[in-house]
Formats: structure tokens, C-alpha cells, sequence
């Protein structure tokens, strides 16, 4: 029996990187549906810890929490790494009432870092979008709640909330897409990430007690979304977010008079003890010091107004149960793979960007003004020139979920196709389960997005829908309920097999170039109008 076990092992050393790949599919099958934890990690983040606003108390118990399962899972270097960010910001309690004409409790939420309040004022619908709009408003603002959303009509959907993808959908996805360089856009949207600032300095040298904003989607859905948050910058007065139904009601009966009269009760906390926020990151070690490493991640940060379920703790949960996958089966890449918890994402991508700027790459020079925020959000792509780092060349791949609990269809290439038949093969023994798809188009708006942008290989998975943007997204309806948990397994076991493969891949993927500042725009390109 012993010489047959120690024959066994030494074939499968011998055995090539890809054949040891497919050797471990059925292992990471049977681990990740037979003994899967993904739901159980999922809930916890949801319905025990709850939203997970950056710097937030329920914000340090995630980071505490992950970090502790990923050290009891058997990972090795599980740290917590800085992310400058501002102050932290929760709910304790809050109510808007309408008491005349006649009571109505309103369906709303407090504007991320907006101070606590309580008050009673009428209300004045006085739309105001930019800041030739202060001059129709000066005078007439004083003692009232400010309702400065237009108030619309319904908004009735056209299509089912719902979707899953079709393959004539996925088939669609797979075009490439030229990059567009417009600096000038970049540089509007900087300054146009003033406007709050600005807003806020207007409603309180005319002596506005509060202002409101009417909820982007119809149904009762409110976000509670806010950008001010660093240390001296926090709005001065309240702010709430109203159901678009109860704001238009508002506005009608403001319209008709008398101006309705609100009860606004906001019981909100700042917390200011560390300023920073936390990347959670920990590795599976690789067997060759030598060869870099291979990496995975989803924020862990999310809004308020619900649980932060489908955005994000269901990317999270997918990272965790991958990582707990692996380590179970006994994988020993070749490569480490490494598993990071991004703070910070909804306010602009800060968490994965400072990593970026600790272990990868630096933007422009020492003169550039420092940004935080939006600002750095927006302008942090427009720097020049790219500088690597020392570990620029270590990572290998880097692989990101951000798009609810869908099940995942396959991986977007991100205008690399260089990597469309290494992908193709790295899921074709998935594809029954319905992830075969690989995409040349690129997306944005999550974590992947500034480790494209100085030269290193990295995507975002390809997932069904769902529901996640017409009501789940960022929405008081984000809870544990709307996870799927058939699709979460699925993910969970796609992105151990994908991890493992670019870990024992005899090359690395092939890398787009560190970009340069491009010679020159499109001359005959249409100009885009931020504005509107």
C-alpha cells in the first residue's frame, strides 16, 4: 500500500500543470456542493453584521470577522492593510413624517454623512442642479427643507426586472471595443465632483434647515448614497433621500398648497477613531517563491440602506468560499493565490487602488495635487507617467466579482485576446454548468479597474443579472432573500478552478503593455457633454 501511494504522488508531480487542473475539478465539485459554507458566510455578513459602510462600526467587524475565517480555513498571511479613506458614519435610528396636511409616514433614509437632525420645517421644491440655478433661489430658502430633485413622472418598467442570460445575450458581449482617450472628460468630472460641496455652502448661507433628494428608482427603493465623507468636508446641514412616490406627493401637494409640513428625526453617529479603511487579504502560498502570484477579489464595503447582500456580500462570500475550497482540497499551486477584501469600492474604488499604489504602480509625479473621493476616482486614470513598481511583474492575473449573486457565464477578456482560448479552456469544464462564455469587451466601475489600468491582466467574471439593476443594487431591498444560492456555488467552484489554473499555468497570461499617455485624441471624435 505504501509503495502505491508513493507512486501515486509521484505522478502526479509528474503530471503536467493543466492535467493536475482537471485532476482537482471533482475535488472542488464535491467540496464546494457537498460541504459548501457559501450561504452560511453570506448570511452572516448580512443579517449579523449587516451594512457595511466604509469605517462604519458594522465595517471593523467585517474586516475583523473575514480576516478570522480565512486565518480558522487554514490561509497564511491574512493581515489587514491600510486604505486612507475619512470618517465612518451609522444610522442609529431615523423617521420622516409628513404632519400636514395630514400624517403620512414617508418611506426614506439619511444621506451618507450628512449630520443627525431634528426638526420640523415646511417644505419648498426648488430644483437645483447646477450653480446658475443659486440665483432663482436666493432669498426664498430660509427655515424650509429644501426638495432640490426634480419631481418627474412615474418611472414604469418596460421590461421584467428579472433576467437571466440567453446565448444570443452572451454572444453580445463578445466584441472589442477601442479605447477612448478624452482627458478633458476627466477633468470636468473632477471639478464637477465640487458640486456637493458648493450645494451644501449655498443651502447654508441661505438658511436652509435641510434638503431632500427624490430616490432614483421607483417602487418605495431608496440608497441613502453620499460622497462627502473625508475629514472636513462633511455636509453641514441633514440630508434625506425620499421614496420617488412619496416625493412626488410632496411636490404636487407643494404645488397645489399649502407647503406640506415635515417631521424629520435623524439619529446618526460619526466615528472618528481611524481614519483609515482596511483591505482583508490572505494567501494560499505558492510552491515556487519565484513565480508570482495569482489573486481574487470582491468589496466587502457596501450602502446602508439594506444588507449590502447581492452588492456585495455575495462577491465576498464567492472569494471566501473559493479560498476555504482550495485550502480543503489540499491545492498546493504553483503560484500563491492570493484573496483580497476591498474596502471602500462604493466611494470610488479607493481600497484596490491603494493596493495598486502600495505593491504595483504609481501615476504621475510628486507636484500633482493631492485627491481624495470622486476627485481621485476620476482624475487618477489621467496621471502621467505610469511608474511600476517592484511587483508590478509578481502578479499574474488578478480576477474580480462585483455583480450580484448571478450564477457566473464566463470572463471578460477586457480587450486582451491574447487570453480567449486560455480562458476558454481554463472553463470548459464548467461549461454544463453554464460558464463557457469568454468576452473580448471590457467593463468598469469595479475593482479590476485601476489594476488595468497600469498594465496588469485583470477581469471581471461574466454574471446572470438577475434583478441586480433595476432593485437590488445599492437599494433597501439588498438582503439576503435576493441571493441565489444554487448560482453562489456555482460561482464559488468557477472561480477555485480558474484560481488554480492561473496558479499552475506553465506561463503567466499574457500582459497588455504598461499604458502611455496616448499622442492624440480623435479630431473628428463628436465632443461628449458631461453637463447633461
Amino acid at each position: 500500500m505504501r509503495r502505491l501511494l508513493l507512486a501515486t504522488a509521484i505522478a502526479a508531480i509528474a503530471l503536467p500543470a493543466a492535467a493536475q487542473d482537471r485532476a482537482s475539478v471533482n475535488g472542488i465539485i464535491d467540496e464546494g456542493t457537498n460541504q459548501s459554507q457559501v450561504m452560511v458566510t453570506a448570511q452572516h455578513l448580512t443579517d449579523v453584521i449587516g451594512p457595511r459602510l466604509t469605517n462604519s462600526p458594522a465595517a471593523r467587524r467585517a474586516e475583523d470577522w473575514t480576516m478570522a475565517k480565512f486565518v480558522e480555513w487554514g490561509l497564511r498571511n491574512a493581515r489587514k492593510e491600510p486604505v486612507p479613506f475619512g470618517r465612518g458614519w451609522s444610522i442609529e435610528r431615523s423617521s420622516v413624517r409628513m404632519v400636514s396636511p395630514r400624517p403620512v409616514q414617508l418611506t426614506s433614509i439619511p444621506i451618507a454623512w450628512t449630520p443627525a437632525g431634528n426638526l420640523t420645517a415646511t417644505v419648498i421644491v426648488a430644483p437645483i442642479a447646477r450653480e446658475r440655478d443659486f440665483a432663482k433661489w436666493r432669498g426664498q430658502l430660509r427655515g424650509k427643507i429644501v426638495m432640490i430633485s426634480q419631481p418627474g413622472t412615474g418611472d414604469e418598467p418596460t421590461t421584467g426586472d428579472f433576467k437571466r442570460y440567453t446565448g444570443e445575450d452572451l454572444a453580445k458581449l463578445d466584441r472589442f471595443e477601442q479605447p477612448r482617450y478624452d482627458p478633458d472628460a476627466a477633468d470636468r468630472r473632477v471639478k464637477r465632483a465640487d458640486w456637493a460641496r458648493k450645494l451644501d455652502a449655498f443651502l447654508k448661507v441661505e438658511g436652509a434647515v435641510a434638503y431632500a433628494t427624490k430616490s432614483y428608482r421607483d417602487g418605495k427603493l431608496v440608497t441613502g448614497e453620499g460622497y462627502q465623507f473625508a475629514v472636513g468636508e462633511t455636509p453641514s446641514m441633514p440630508g434625506v433621500e425620499i421614496a420617488a412616490e412619496d416625493y412626488r406627493r410632496l411636490a404636487r401637494l407643494a404645488k397645489v398648497g399649502p407647503a406640506p409640513t415635515l417631521e424629520v428625526v435623524h439619529d446618526v453617529r460619526f466615528h472618528d477613531a481611524d481614519t483609515n479603511a482596511y483591505n482583508v487579504i490572505a494567501e494560499i502560498p505558492g510552491t515556487d517563491p519565484n513565480a508570482g502570484y495569482v489573486m481574487a477579489g470582491a468589496h466587502l464595503d457596501s450602502w446602508v440602506a439594506a444588507d449590502g447582500a447581492a452588492d456585495n456580500a455575495a462577491g465576498s462570500a464567492m472569494i471566501m468560499e473559493a479560498a476555504r475550497i482550495l485550502v480543503k482540497t489540499g491545492a498546493r499551486p504553483r503560484r500563491t493565490i492570493r484573496f483580497a477584501l476591498w474596502a471602500a469600492e462604493e466611494q470610488g474604488l479607493l481600497g484596490s487602488l491603494a493596493y495598486v499604489e502600495r505593491h504595483l504602480a504609481r501615476r504621475g509625479s510628486a507636484s500633482d495635487p493631492q485627491l481624495n473621493g470622486e476627485k481621485l476616482y476620476y482624475g487618477w486614470s489621467n496621471r502621467w507617467p505610469i511608474t511600476p513598481l517592484p511587483g508590478h511583474r509578481e502578479l499574474a492575473a488578478y480576477f474580480n466579482i462585483d455583480n450580484g449573486s448571478g450564477k457566473l457565464r464566463g470572463l471578460y477578456a477586457e480587450r486582451n485576446p491574447a487570453v480567449v482560448p486560455i480562458f476558454r479552456e481554463w472553463l470548459a469544464p464548467f461549461a454544463s454548468m453554464g460558464a463557457s462564455t469568454v468576452a473580448v469587451q471590457p467593463t468598469g466601475g469595479t475593482d479590476h479597474v485601476f489594476m488595468q489600468a497600469v498594465g496588469i491582466p485583470a477581469f471581471q467574471f461574466i454574471q446572470d443579472p438577475l434583478d441586480y439593476f433595476p432593485r437590488i443594487h445599492h437599494t433597501s431591498v439588498d438582503t439576503f432573500d435576493h441571493l441565489k444560492a444554487d448560482d453562489m456555488r456555482q460561482g464559488s467552484m468557477v472561480l477555485a478552478h480558474v484560481l488554480l489554473s492561473a496558479a499552475n499555468a506553465e506561463r503567466p497570461l499574457p500582459r497588455p503593455p504598461v499604458p502611455q499617455r496616448p499622442v492624440t485624441t480623435d479630431p473628428f471624435a463628436t465632443p461628449v457633454n458631461d453637463d447633461d
